[in-house]
Formats: structure tokens, sequence, C-alpha cells
């Protein structure tokens, strides 16, 4: 999907169930057969508010029940979900959208923005790829892969090493790199030096 606005919803897309118990009467075949239908009315009339605010991408952090999903499709909207508590706050500060806690119609400053969205298959594993080129990224992903544990522990580490030693040379700049590298540096310019003499 190519140039996609992003609606996020942190509790996900699906009927709220009633917070306390009751006891309903039925007198009628007819009465629960009219409220499944306005329950889908419902459901429905959410979905297609979201898909007329110019969404065409739903991000629920939570379940997606049947009902909703069948109706993001009657709408052409693709449905993400995220199990993680953190990433739909990484997601919404990625794509510059703001989060809603139920599904309701969102704004138009409310979404957000991306320039495409694939699954593409790494390493034997189908993920979901999301492409913002404009507008200066905010968050990047580094995918690491390795035969085993211990190597993916090193890589991880070395990812993150150097991923900080950025971030303290963009704070300030004057900084010695370590582990002798300044001292090797000065021999080499030392020796360089006494050969044209």
């Amino acid at each position: 999907m190519e140039k996609a606005k992003v609606a996020v919803f942190v509790s996900g897309v699906d009927t709220s169930a009633t917070e306390t118990k009751g006891t309903v009467l039925i007198h009628s075949a007819e009465q629960p057969e009219n409220y499944a239908k306005t329950e889908e009315a419902k459901v429905e009339e959410l979905i297609k508010a979201v898909a007329d605010s110019g969404a065409k991408v739903i991000v629920s952090g939570g379940a997606v029940d049947e009902m909703g999903l069948h109706f993001c499709e009657r709408y052409k909207l693709m449905v993400l979900k995220i199990s993680s508590k953190f990433e739909p706050r990484r997601f919404c500060r990625t794509t510059g959208a703001v989060a809603f806690l139920k599904v309701s119609q969102p704004k138009p400053d409310d979404l957000g923005y991306v320039d495409s969205v694939s699954v593409e298959e790494i390493g034997g594993v189908q993920v979901t790829i999301l492409r913002s080129e404009e507008g200066g990224n905010r968050v990047s992903t580094v995918v690491l892969q390795g035969s085993t544990d211990s190597i993916l522990d090193h890589l991880k580490r070395a990812v993150d090493d150097g991923v900080n030693t950025y971030k303290v040379m963009c704070r300030d700049s004057r900084t010695v790199p370590g582990v002798a590298a300044t001292e090797i540096e000065l021999a080499r310019r030392l020796k360089s030096f006494l050969i044209k003499k």
C-alpha cells in the first residue's frame, strides 16, 4: 500500500463489552436478531467513520474481532495488530499519528502518514515494513541475523555501542576514541613525520 494515512487505536478494534452484568428479558425471537443487527450496524458505522476520515491503515493495540475485520475488509482498510504495550507509542512517534483509546472518527490532524506499507520475508519470517522517506525519520530498525544466540547478542551489543557513541558525538564532539586508538594514531603520524625528515 502506497501513501497511506494511519489511524492508531490503543484498545483494539472490537465491540466493547459492558462493565456491569444485567438480565435481559426476551419476549420474542426477533429481539436477539434485532440486537445482533444493531450491534453490526454500530461496528459498521465506526469503521466507515474511520474510512471516511481518509485512513487506509488501522493499527490496533488490542484485539480485532471478526466483525470489525469484516468491515475493515469491506472498506479496504489494512489492519495491523501490535500486541506490545510500548510499540504503539513508537509507531505513533514514527508516523506522527495520535493514539485513540477507542474506535472513533479521527480528525485529519490526528492521522499519521507512511509512504509505503508492505509485508516482506526476512530470514524465513514475514515482517511488516513501514517506510516513511520524507520529513526526517525518528525511528529506524536494524535487522540482525546470526546462526546462534551468542552471535546475535554480540551483534546487538556492537550496534548498541555504535549508536550510543554516535549519540554522544552528536551532543559533544570533544570525544577521544578509546582502546589506545589515539596513541596508535599518534605513533603512526610521528613515524611518518620522522621518515619525511
